[in-house]
């Protein structure tokens, strides 16, 4: 066969409608064919030659054969291999060539061609040494199904990349490939430290990057920051600058949350707590001037942090410690120090023996409560969790080594009454995973409540809309109970604290603030004369102070006269999870208000986070981490994107094997769909067909009248999904975009609409009847690959540039227009079409007929729906099966009624099914008579096991329960079968 002969049939580069490097050249040719323009690709003579040959080929074999009527099977084979170059199943690996593709055209980047409304998402940068996991994969999907979405619709979109210098985990991985080298960081300046950063980011930076792309995110890649750029560094010391002349940011001692390895402060996004088995042990505290019976029992689950106490309090309407409030307690182990006994509501009576200590150096409850009171704070750690000088015999000690020792030594003096076991919410650093210690150090901080009150009024005044909704309350109650922030860490790696201070002042009291070290020596000397000399603090700024900056700064603010920041500030959406709710988004919303003067997005939409099929978060501990990347080589990004973007606003996420595996399977779907289109058009020589084609206006309610039921209902359908989904696309519904979309294409075009359309492709004598399915199916298939693209945007631009015509990329061209015709009168007759195709199905099914088996059927209805289903005959009899010569249309009910299967469809809607011809009635009653023997075997066992007190009483109340159930379905199935049985020997004895 010529098909299989020639090697070159199979290649997609004799397609023209094949994706791939020569369709995307600019390098074109078109031949006007009457109103209809078909693109050639320009090829190497040799192809062009094979592929005319081909052609010609094909021509002289339809007009010879296929024309004369003869071999009309192959010559549909002969038109399909000529219409379908695509391969079997879609392949995965030709999403970096379609990305590649898309990059190179430009069509990332934002147009103002179609109009002028921008709409703008800043991408939350990850940490420059992440590596994907599903979390971005999450972000990555839904914020592309976005741009996509407001891209085909015609607005200039722009989706800004780039990613965060993550001060902690960017400078323990360096250190980590030093200490490998046999250097720590303290051997190094300064500068050489930093040095080797940079040449760690410029080397293995770019992971993030490359992997993100891999999910098909369409970011303007040309645009792309990072928060260290030197642009996003002015930006954050002007904002610094900025902060401090308005009073907001000052220095002082407060508790921080300390990483004694990593020896900075960190952020609270930076603890995560663990309930873990510790120990709360007891401890004696005697009543200075009292006898040996005096004494208060303390519990606590760190011991070594009673050298910091500064007070004992006990609950003021506890009666059994009232007689020692007011009086001293002698902290053990100290050399006698005493402290007060005081009084507090805060102390909860009933959590270990009702007796606080307060330790206001090394807890946050205590170092509050010793604020209002007035009572002094005491540390009693260094930075590097070792005990200091105020611990005594204990300094230098671990922590940790510290609690055991001084433990020994109480139950050596008998001041430990006992220890037992107990969980404990541990705090733990997210990047090194050791215990974080709260400790009082000196910091810079923010003062937030002026910016949280702006920040709300946002809200209020519905200038900035959260989704979902109920996470306003939120929002709301964080920044209504807002502390202020502590900016400043100690390391190197990050935006330095643009403060200098003067050798041989107090750090305190005499410091510069200034955008640089010039200007900030120029001050200086202005102050303190020309010999002054000064030094920058060593700390640097926490990453998320640059991160809220992030909507503006990467649009070239302070520079309010730059292009970006004037055509695409304030932004359109913040996209995130609503983890970070307070971390990042509201102190992006306080920042961009306070230094803009507007909210820097209208919208935030949370989604939630992404856990394994049982429900429990993704960690390499239970072994349940599903690696996207691996995921896209096995299922395809399409799939992927398409089970993360299902999900709920806000909602946790379980993602399992089988969800994926059912999405690949809807990618497959979607590529046979396409492959039947391609073979089923008519061949690109066919002009006259094409002028037809191309002749239907789908927008206009003149088609709908003429055109056939199938026809009509399917682009009805469509054209109501089109109005569902776009309204589900503005409010951010996506989930019920895929759904509808996802039911549509499965459930409406691919199972009842490509089936019913091949009695016109393969069984009608009419051409015009083949030519309006045809315009069909490509319109149909055209509207679902648009409305799909943001979803599955690999496998839908492949489809797309497959089908004829394609003289720009899916993911630029127009979103479809709302609002078109459609015919409800017809969908209601089609359903009732729909409903008689299922009754004889299931018909066909309950008596085991052999699928190829044709069957007769005569339909019953009124005049009315006689006239449109009968039209329908030959869909009918393809659907359900049916042999076409006997099927009839009646009033009334045939003749030999009593011998056929009665079937009732919907009202008003009937079918008879002689049984003869499903079924030998004579070997069916045989075979059920022992089917129901055998059944009424097993339930009458059944029955006997119920029947038995010992069995009821004894066993298990599930097995119990189990057998009813097994014995009720018996039952039924009996009865079903008796009746079945009983009609089929009426049926032999009205034959006979």
């Amino acid at each position: 066969m010529i098909l299989q002969m020639n090697p070159f049939i199979s290649s997609p580069l004799l397609s023209s409608y094949r994706l791939n490097p020569f369709l995307f050249s600019k390098r074109q040719r078109y031949l006007k064919l009457s109103q209809w323009h078909f693109s050639r690709i320009t090829k190497p003579r040799f192809f062009a030659g094979i592929s005319a040959w081909l052609q010609g080929i094909f021509t002289f074999l339809r007009l010879y054969f296929c024309d004369s009527g003869i071999m009309v099977s192959w010559c549909i084979a002969v038109a399909a291999a000529e219409n379908d170059m695509l391969p079997k199943t879609f392949d995965f690996t030709s999403e970096e060539r379609i990305y590649n593709w898309w990059e190179s055209q430009g069509y990332f980047k934002p147009s103002f061609e179609r109009g002028s409304d921008s709409f703008v998402i800043s991408m939350p940068p990850p940490n420059v040494t992440g590596s994907l996991h599903m979390g971005h994969a999450m972000f990555v999907t839904l914020e592309d199904i976005m741009v996509r979405y407001h891209r085909m619709k015609g607005r200039p979109t722009l989706w800004l990349p780039g990613t965060d210098h993550a001060g902690i985990a960017t400078q323990l991985v360096v250190e980590k490939m030093l200490a490998s080298e046999g250097i720590k960081r303290v051997d190094l300046s300064r500068d050489e430290f930093t040095k080797r950063v940079w040449e760690w980011k410029e080397k293995y930076g770019g992971t993030i990057t490359s992997q993100i792309k891999r999910l098909g995110a369409s970011c303007d890649w040309t645009r792309e920051r990072f928060t260290l750029d030197e642009q996003l560094s002015r930006a954050v010391i002007e904002a610094f600058i900025r902060l401090h002349e308005k009073g907001l940011i000052y220095q002082g001692s407060y508790m921080v949350n300390w990483s004694p390895y990593l020896q900075t402060a960190v952020s609270d996004l930076e603890v995560e707590y663990s309930e873990e088995p510790g120990t709360l042990y007891y401890i004696k505290y005697r009543v200075a001037g009292g006898s040996r019976s005096d004494f208060l029992t303390i519990a606590t689950t760190r011991p070594e942090t009673l050298f910091g106490d500064v007070a004992i309090a006990v609950n003021p309407q506890d009666d059994r410690y009232s007689k020692y409030i007011g009086r001293m307690a002698i902290v053990p182990m100290t050399y006698g120090r005493h402290v007060p006994i005081i009084s507090d509501k805060y102390v909860d009576k009933e959590f270990g023996t009702g007796v606080l200590k307060i330790s206001p150096g090394h807890d946050h409850n205590d170092y509050l409560l010793a604020r209002k009171l007035g009572l002094p704070i005491l540390n009693v750690m260094n930075k590097d969790g070792t005990l200091n000088e105020v611990a005594g015999l204990y300094s230098g000690l671990d922590r940790f080594e510290a609690r055991k020792k001084l433990w020994s030594d109480l139950e050596e003096t008998g001041l430990a009454v006992k220890k037992e076991p107990h969980i404990l919410r541990v705090p733990r650093s997210q990047r090194g995973g050791e215990v974080i210690e709260p400790l009082v150090s000196k910091q810079w901080f923010v003062t937030m409540e002026p910016l949280a009150e702006k920040a709300l009024r946002a809200v209020e005044k519905g200038e900035l809309t959260i989704m979902p909704e109920r996470f306003e309350k939120i929002y709301n109650h964080w920044l209504s109970n807002i502390k202020d922030w502590c900016i400043s860490r100690q390391l190197w790696w990050g935006h330095r604290i643009p403060v200098w201070y003067i050798v041989g002042k107090d750090c305190e009291e005499e410091y510069i603030v200034a955008r640089n070290a010039d200007e900030a020596l120029e001050k200086a000397r202005e102050k303190y004369g020309k010999n002054v000399e000064i030094y920058q603090d060593p700390d640097v700024l926490d990453t998320w102070f640059s991160s809220a900056l992030w909507p503006f700064s990467t649009l070239g603010w302070p520079d309010v006269s730059n292009d970006d920041f004037k055509r695409f500030y304030p932004t359109t959406m913040l996209e995130t999870g609503h983890d970070i709710l307070f971390f990042w988004v509201a102190r992006m919303v306080m920042m961009g208000i306070e230094f803009t003067g507007t909210v820097p997005f209208s919208y935030v939409y949370l989604h939630g986070l992404i856990k394994d099929s049982q429900g429990r978060k993704m960690s390499k501990t239970l072994g349940n981490v599903i690696d996207p990347i691996d995921t896209i080589k096995e299922f395809g990004t399409d799939a992927l994107r398409f089970s993360l973007a299902l999900g709920t606003a806000g909602q946790d996420l379980n993602l399992s094997t089988e969800r994926l595996t059912s999405n690949k399977a809807f990618t497959n779907k979607l590529w046979n769909a396409g492959k039947f289109i391609l073979q089923n058009l008519p061949s690109q020589s066919d002009i006259s067909a094409w002028e037809t084609i191309m002749a239907y206006k789908f927008d206009d309610e003149e088609f709908l009248r003429g055109a056939h039921l199938p026809e009509c209902w399917v682009v009805s359908k469509l054209h109501m999904l089109i109005d569902t989904v776009t309204a589900s696309y503005d409010k951010f519904f996506f989930g019920d975009v895929g759904r509808e979309a996802y039911d549509f294409f499965w459930s409406d075009f691919a199972d009842w609409y490509i089936e019913a359309s091949k009695s016109r492709l393969y069984h009608s004598g009419h051409d015009s009847d083949a030519l309006q399915a045809q315009a069909v199916l490509l319109y149909v298939f055209e509207i679902i690959l648009k409305l799909l693209h943001p979803f599955m945007p690999f496998v839908t631009e492949e489809l797309w540039q497959a089908l004829p015509n394609r003289n720009e990329a899916l993911m630029v061209s127009s979103w479809p227009q709302t609002s078109l015709p459609r015919h409800l009168s017809s969908i209601k007759r089609f359903e009732n079409l729909q409903a008689l195709t299922r009754a004889i199905r299931n018909a066909r099914a309950e008596y085991s007929v052999e699928p190829a088996k044709r069957i007769s059927a005569s339909i019953v209805a009124n005049k009315e729906v006689i006239q449109y289903i009968s039209k329908e005959k030959e869909v009918l009899a393809l659907l359900s099966r049916l042999d076409l010569l006997n099927v009839h249309f009646t009033e009334s009910p045939p003749g030999d009624a009593t011998q056929s299967v009665h079937l009732v469809a919907s009202e008003g809607l009937e079918a008879y099914l002689p049984l003869a011809d499903m079924v030998d009635i004579s070997a069916e009653v045989q075979r059920l008579s022992k089917r129901l023997s055998k059944m009424q075997s097993e339930y009458d066992g059944l029955v006997a096991r119920l029947n038995s007190p010992k069995f009821v009483e004894k066993a298990p109340k599930d097995i119990v329960r189990g057998v009813q159930e097994k014995a009720a379905e018996a039952e039924e199935k009996i009865n079903l079968t008796k009746n079945r049985l009983a009609f089929l020997k009426s049926t032999v004895l009205v034959t006979k």
